[in-house]
């Protein structure tokens, strides 16, 4: 069902690309979107498909796309046993978290059923943790799954500040003593791999594994929060020309955005529902933060980040919605959670927009999908196959209810 040619008619298309269709005709052909238009101003045959959908009211949205996420790695949080996000060692630019997804977690299959149908999966811990891969969250094993392998290298660049105390008391904030020492860590780290890159070597796997860095066929992907560190960080990827980079939380980029945007780079911001990193900010900085940059003209995507984040990557729509309470364009915050993510980690060609000849990856929804209190997502379809919208809350749901 919705595999070969489906019609969906009369739906609020949000095309994820600024975009919208009040009344619109959606086709596709094959697993891909074929016809996008306003059904007002185009002819369509109807015995030219196999399925059709009439969805007059409901909201149509492409996949929203989780960036910097431990789904499909971490299962239980008190349950170390199922945490498989974490390498020991410093320095492990050679580990891959794809082959650590488990496409079966019981999270994931939550996740998806608010619109969250693909995510980063990506390793933490360490100076260096490892590589990320894109992966859609429906599929048998993780081979199955897969949506782009290996995009990029996650450093985490060391803190220069530290806050004491915490969330709810912040204490007293002091220096990073080791500040300087593991800059020079960074440096050897990049200058060795950079001479590895040019030349022939006894195979080196962490040298090996970092090579794309160099060329462009991966993305190194900073993650790094203060004005000062993120300019420091900047500079490196500057001097040993790494051609693509993506700033990761960045919380301090409005005070950087002149030299975020002179070299092209992209962020992935910190979870928005949050405190301000320091206590003399807006306590509304964080909700503010998406439209700043939309209107500095800067390429951002929202993430979930932070505590629970596997289990609350199903908010992220919601997220979403904030930015639209504090001043961001509706489609522009629907555009930060599909296109814009799409963009960022490199799969812009085939997913994160309803458009001609794009992956059908998307979803319908009864209500807004921004909006915790309509979003009611009815159907899923993952290059253009229709997926199931049940879980295990939902079964537990009915279980247990009382007017049974």
């Amino acid at each position: 069902m919705g595999q070969n040619n489906s019609l969906f008619i009369g739906g609020i298309a949000h095309l994820g690309n600024g975009k919208k269709i009040s009344n619109s005709v959606i086709s596709i052909v094959d697993g891909k979107f074929d016809i996008v238009a306003d059904l007002s101003k185009i002819r369509i045959d109807p015995e030219a498909f196999d399925t059709i959908y009439k969805i007059y009211g409901k909201h149509v949205y492409p996949s929203f796309i989780v960036p910097n996420t431990t789904l499909g790695i971490t299962e239980i949080g008190q349950v170390k046993a199922t945490h498989d996000f974490d390498e020991t060692g410093k320095v492990n630019p050679n580990i891959r978290s794809i082959i650590a997804y488990n496409p079966q977690s019981k999270i994931v299959e939550t996740v998806i059923t608010n619109g969250v149908l693909l995510a980063q999966v990506t390793p933490n811990g360490g100076l260096i943790s490892g590589q990320s891969s894109v992966m859609y969250l429906n599929g048998w094993n993780w081979e199955d799954a897969v949506c782009r392998e290996d995009d990029g290298i996650h450093l985490h660049w060391p803190s220069s500040y530290y806050n004491t105390g915490w969330w709810a008391e912040q204490g007293e904030t002091k220096k990073n003593k080791k500040y300087k020492k593991t800059i020079k860590e960074i440096h050897q780290i990049f200058e060795k791999s950079l001479a590895y890159s040019k030349g022939n070597n006894i195979m080196d796997l962490k040298m090996e594994s970092m090579k794309g860095l160099y060329n462009g066929a991966k993305t190194l992907y900073v993650h790094a929060n203060y004005a000062s560190d993120i300019s420091d960080a900047i500079d490196v990827c500057q001097l040993y020309k790494i051609k693509n980079v993506v700033l990761v939380g960045a919380e301090d980029a409005l005070k950087v955005s002149d030299k975020i945007k002179e070299n092209n780079i992209s962020i992935i911001l910190n979870r928005i529902h949050r405190l301000p990193k320091n206590e003399d900010e807006n306590i509304y900085a964080p909700f503010l933060q998406a439209k700043q940059l939309e209107e500095l003209g800067i390429l951002y995507c929202l993430s979930y980040e932070g505590d629970m984040e596997a289990m609350g990557a199903r908010n992220l729509p919601f997220t979403a919605g904030t930015t639209v309470a504090y001043g961001l364009d509706y489609e522009s915050a629907v555009q930060s959670i599909s296109l814009n993510a799409a963009k960022i980690l490199g799969v812009d060609n085939k997913i994160g927009s309803i458009e001609k000849n794009k992956e059908a990856t998307f979803f319908i929804s009864e209500g807004d999908a921004l909006d915790i209190r309509s979003n009611n997502v009815t159907q899923i379809f993952i290059k253009g196959k229709s997926i199931s919208t049940d879980n295990h809350q939902k079964r537990l749901f009915e279980k247990y209810r009382k007017d049974k």
